[in-house]
């Protein structure tokens, strides 16, 4: 049975891994294995990474809506030198790839991050150009496809060490002509979907939940959003499609594959279950051996042929 997948180069044993902000840097849970065997996931997201220390957004920063999470963490990061100084030195003992999330403010950040990381030899970058938490760069730059774009070249002529994946999310966009100008710019895959903008209100404070009122919505309630998404930009790219958004367990992450993504990121279930992407690592493989399929990518954009309605639902 092979769960192998190839993701720009990037071999993972298996298509599942943390979605970024949900792990810390993953060098936290490096020693402590009862609950969690990091060993066996496909690949490893650190939380998003800036030039400068970041301290985040106020509290409250988290607060549980129905079938989902709003959290406005606000990018708190230790910054490009700690990371490299710090985390990556134990990253990479670990014989699994880690792809390590970017953030900035200015295309010149994107960068000098790019530099330094390429220096490091990590294995993978992803592009945070979408981000609804912080009130520079982030969503900004994935609102407007000729500023991704231009993101995307210049950390491709700076980063050759591995791929680099650009994290999209469709809050105000068409986020198929995103898509397609970051490929044509030189992406090497996309991740889909970051959270998308949402808020709730105390009715009885009449205040906002979160103090800074907009927030990303992420959990299983916008799971059906994120695989049509996929699904939809599956048709029009040619470069892997990394799913994200509400899996929570075997069937809703092979809904990612089987409408087109390569691999999975697991983001809110992490905070339910923590041994989540064992779980769904182990039940894959008996959902595999159960509908005797041999190598995961037997089932990798599966829908293809089948043909939609989208005019009028």
């Amino acid at each position: 049975m092979n769960l192998e997948v190839n993701l720009a180069g990037l071999k993972l044993k298996n298509p599942f891994m943390p979605a970024s902000g949900t792990f810390a840097y993953g060098t936290e849970l490096i020693y402590h294995t009862e609950a969690i065997n990091i060993k066996e996931f496909g690949a490893i997201v650190t939380k998003g990474i800036s030039i400068k220390e970041r301290a985040g957004n106020p509290p409250e920063r988290i607060a549980e809506v129905p079938c989902g999470l709003l959290n406005s963490i606000g990018l708190e990061n230790v910054g490009i030198e700690r990371f490299i100084n710090e985390k990556w030195p134990l990253l990479k003992k670990l014989d699994i790839p880690v792809i390590v999330n970017v953030f900035g403010e200015k295309e010149e950040e994107f960068e000098f991050l790019a530099e330094e990381l390429d220096r490091a030899c990590v294995h993978a970058i992803e592009l945070n150009l979408s981000c609804p938490n912080v009130d520079k760069g982030g969503m900004e730059f994935g609102q407007n496809k000729k500023s991704a774009g231009r993101i995307v070249e210049i950390v491709k002529n700076k980063f050759k060490a591995g791929p680099v994946f650009v994290k999209l999310a469709p809050n105000f966009v068409n986020i198929i002509d995103i898509a397609k100008e970051c490929e044509k710019k030189g992406a090497d895959g996309l991740s889909l979907i970051n959270t998308i903008m949402g808020m709730a209100i105390d009715v009885e404070r009449r205040e906002f939940v979160i103090p800074r009122g907009v927030a990303g919505l992420s959990g299983p309630c916008i799971h059906p959003i994120a695989l049509y998404i996929v699904y939809r930009v599956y048709h029009e790219v040619k470069i892997p499609i990394i799913g994200i958004g509400g899996i929570y367990d075997y069937k809703s992450a092979l809904e990612f594959l089987m409408a087109g993504a390569r691999a999975c990121q697991i983001g809110s279930m992490l905070f339910v279950e923590p041994g989540i992407i064992n779980k769904i690592i182990k039940d894959t493989e008996e959902y595999m051996r159960r509908h005797k399929i041999n190598d995961i990518k037997e089932i990798i954009g599966c829908m293809q042929i089948r043909k939609i309605r989208e005019e009028k639902p």
